[in-house]
């Protein structure tokens, strides 16, 4: 396991800099679970991830020689902005590389912090090779994003928080991806109270860490496709699984139905915005994935809320759909006045408010004379719903 006294150091180093992030008790997560859950809000972070702390601590670690010529790193995401953030504070030269389908919100996060962008490659394995060579050509030093054992450390802090705040715990639950956070989190887990069960969860669109922790020997995926990119590594890490091997209890999965059903409860009944990544532990205590926890004390890490609020509207949007909460129909009316006045009232009377409605009376699949009206409507839950239909079907509008 990655050395407790380097975690130690970590802590030393980021502090002052990095955010003593919110460690608190969730009510609704504890009741809906029957154990005592607490939150590690690593979301709120000064970055709105936890890739801040490692990225601290490897810059920190250099030489004032290395520091000098400056760092290069490659990422799309949350390791982009650690890095940047942490060379401005030392006000050396950073460069990060990233694809070239990166999205403007992206690189403007890490140009915010005043780091030179590349883009370069059709993904992040093209990215990271070009960093790699840009970096050994301008005698820039790289930050990996997990392969590193200060990086390792420097993540590992966020337990020494936890512990801090709460000894007597009986579970942490940690996201896994490249395994750099549970690795030094577990590491200092097992070092300071070996009796704490240390769950890891993936994406079970990413599965490599999680069939290489089962084989005890690497395994890599062809590829890689979740919601949760904070965690969609392709390939196993030679550095990380060792200590992973090691300090984890159990290895689950959740997937990305699961993920997004989490990142709503949280939304709604927390008040917190989460990413996929740091979504995935509330996601397997949602969908009964920590069963033998019910009775315990466990906490688990949000590890970021970089959320992008595309995908945010559309996990809504499902979300609404599949509570009952928002339905969408169409009919076919006959095309003359009063027709739609009158299945509106129906919709009225039945206290369905209507958000959305479209016309079309020029469809081919339609017979002369008839209009096909769609509606998106506010609903009151599934029972109120079938209400809805019911009516509409004795009415005629809806065929049996």
């Amino acid at each position: 396991m990655v050395d407790l006294q380097k975690i130690y150091e970590a802590k030393e180093r980021i502090s002052g800099v990095v955010v003593n992030t919110p460690f608190s008790y969730a009510p609704h997560l504890s009741q809906l679970s029957g154990s005592d859950v607490y939150l590690k809000k690593e979301n709120l972070q000064v970055t709105g991830a936890f890739k801040i702390r490692g990225a601290y601590n490897k810059i920190a670690s250099l030489s004032d020689a290395q520091r000098a010529c400056g760092v290069v790193a490659a990422s799309a995401g949350n390791h982009a902005q650690g890095v940047a953030m942490s060379a401005l504070k030392f006000g050396i030269r950073a460069v990060i590389v990233m694809p070239d389908s990166t999205p403007l919100t992206k690189i403007n996060g890490v140009k915010h912090f005043g780091a030179e962008v590349i883009l370069a490659g059709s993904n992040y394995d093209e990215a990271y090779a070009y960093a790699l060579d840009y970096g050994a050509k301008n005698s820039l030093t790289f930050v990996h994003p997990f392969e590193d054992e200060a990086v390792i450390a420097g993540q590992g802090t966020i337990a020494l928080e936890i512990l801090d705040s709460c000894a007597d715990l009986d579970a942490v639950v940690i996201p896994a991806g490249g395994g750099g956070l549970i690795s030094g989190m577990a590491s200092a887990i097992k070092a300071l109270n070996p009796k704490i069960e240390v769950i890891a969860v993936s994406a079970t669109g990413a599965p490599a860490l999680k069939n290489s922790y089962e084989a005890k020997t690497p395994i890599d995926s062809t590829q890689v496709r979740t919601i949760a990119d904070g965690i969609a590594v392709r390939d196993t890490s030679n550095i990380t699984l060792p200590h992973i091997i090691e300090c984890v209890d159990r290895f689950i999965s959740v997937d990305d139905a699961e993920i997004a059903s989490a990142i709503l409860f949280l939304l709604e009944k927390q008040k917190l915005v989460v990413e996929g990544a740091g979504a995935v532990g509330v996601a397997a205590l949602l969908h009964d994935k920590l069963a033998h926890l019910k009775g315990k004390k466990i906490a688990i890490v949000l590890s970021g809320g970089n959320m992008d609020v595309t995908l945010l509207s559309v996990i809504i949007e499902k979300g609404l759909l599949k509570s009952g909460r928002k339905m969408k129909l169409t009919v076919t009316l006959v095309d003359k006045p009063g027709s739609l006045m009158r299945f509106t009232e129906i919709l009225k009377d039945l206290d369905a408010n209507i958000v959305h409605i479209a016309y079309d009376r020029t469809s081919i699949s339609l017979d002369y004379g008839d209009a096909n009206v769609t509606v998106h409507m506010e609903t009151k839950g599934e029972e109120h719903q079938e209400r809805i239909r019911s009516l509409l079907q004795k009415e005629g509008y809806l065929r049996e």
